[in-house]
């Protein structure tokens, strides 16, 4: 049987990866995003199998609850839901940060993630299966300057999917959060708005995760046996760990 994958944010990174993965395997793909032409490209390139590309924005429940009533017929039963979309923006102190960078970040990786979990869950209950994959961040569980509200959010992803795991228990519909560490994407181009030489400088001098490294992850979480869920993968690169704690101290 034909399983149906839905992948909000799927026209670069984490996402199109997802997508490029799942469809080599002969998934129904619904594929999310804002960049129109993005999407499109990644349709054609995957022609090989059904795919449905929507123009969505995460932040707006209706248009997502339009997205998941509207689906066509062999699309309606989504197996995997994959809450990719989601942004940092800013790196500054929380005393000089844009608040508009916050109010997106909360917008986006918050609220859209609990419109499509919300839109799409009853359906896998009233099946009795169905599989949530988050997309965390490890900076949901380690703080550094400047991640104050993108760490809070992730933090929020974190404990929202073990509250999702509590009150689906008496089903089979499986949760799993990805923590991601340092991984090259557009990340870091979007959270320096667009400055490529400063997204640039956070790889130097380091083999990062990829696209490809996570997409396999989220694949081999959805390919364990039924009566097994994978609740967290934490995932660094073997050139990162954690940081010792920061002590700041006065000058004698």
């Amino acid at each position: 049987m034909q399983r149906t994958i839905c992948i909000t944010g799927a026209t670069s990174g984490f996402g199109k990866a997802c997508a490029e993965r799942f469809a080599a395997e002969g998934w129904r793909l619904i594929l999310t995003g804002r960049r129109v032409e993005r999407l499109q490209a990644l349709k054609e390139q995957l022609r090989a199998v059904p795919v449905h590309a929507v123009e969505l924005d995460v932040r707006d429940f209706e248009a997502v609850a339009a997205m998941v009533r509207d689906l066509p017929g062999d699309f309606q039963d989504i197996d995997v839901l994959v809450n990719n979309a989601g942004l940092a923006l800013g790196l500054e102190g929380a005393h000089r940060s844009d608040i508009r960078d916050w109010q997106i970040m909360i917008d986006t990786n918050i609220k859209g993630l609990c419109y499509l979990t919300r839109c799409i869950l009853p359906s896998m209950v009233d099946r009795n299966r169905g599989h949530i994959i988050n997309m965390g961040s490890i900076a949901g569980s380690y703080p550094y300057p400047g991640g104050n509200v993108y760490g809070a959010t992730k933090a929020f992803v974190k404990q929202f999917s073990r509250n999702l795991l509590t009150d689906l228990n008496h089903t089979r519909v499986r949760v799993t959060n990805i923590e991601p560490g340092l991984a090259e994407s557009e990340f870091s181009v979007v959270r320096f708005h667009g400055d490529r030489d400063r997204a640039d400088a956070v790889y130097k001098g380091t083999e990062p995760l990829t696209p490809a490294d996570i997409a396999e992850i989220v694949h081999w979480v959805t390919s364990v046996p039924p009566h097994v869920n994978i609740c967290t993968v934490e995932v660094m690169p073997v050139c990162q760990s954690c940081g010792p704690l920061a002590i700041h101290r006065e000058k004698q």
